[in-house]
């Protein structure tokens, strides 16, 4: 089974052009902010942080993830969603065999989804890999849980006969 999320590419930009174009009419209307603190310098601060951590919060969780299950190896990717094909450090690949696979949970928190990994590595120790998969429909997690939960049933099988 493959998937992505390739159409949330295009809801990062719309929101990415919204935060420009509010802090253009921010910056446009700072003299009604200056009610807040007669200093002017204050007011920038406050407006520049909230756009700081605004940004840095949709920067973190607008990730691409790709999930391909097909054949005998398992890869799974994540890396960031805008200048991903020139600068690709935010990329993070695993490329494993479905008899590797140990487990695996979904973990949701109020803005960010992740799928952990339970890997077995050459040596026989396990490992954990964590990737986003925010941006992830409802609909492909339920089919990435379904394909994740048949290869761990196969390999309980095997390890039983």
């Amino acid at each position: 089974m493959r998937t992505n999320n390739n159409k949330a590419k295009n809801f990062i930009i719309s929101l990415y052009f919204i935060l420009i174009v509010c802090a253009i009419i921010l910056v446009v209307m700072f003299k009604m902010f200056s009610n807040i603190s007669g200093n002017p310098l204050v007011v920038f601060l406050v407006i520049g942080l909230s756009f700081g951590l605004l940004f840095f919060v949709i920067h973190s969780v607008a990730k691409f993830f790709e999930y391909d299950s097909d054949g005998m190896k398992v890869v799974v990717t994540n890396r960031g969603l805008l200048m991903s094909e020139r600068f690709n450090y935010r990329e993070h690949t695993v490329e494993f065999t479905k008899s590797d696979l140990k487990g695996f949970k979904f973990n949701n928190y109020v803005v960010y989804t992740s799928l952990v990994l339970l890997i077995r590595d050459r040596s026989g120790t396990s490992r954990k890999e964590r990737f986003n998969v925010t941006m992830v429909g409802k609909k492909k997690r339920k089919y990435i849980r379904q394909s994740l939960n048949k290869m761990i049933k196969n390999n309980r099988k095997l390890a039983s006969s």
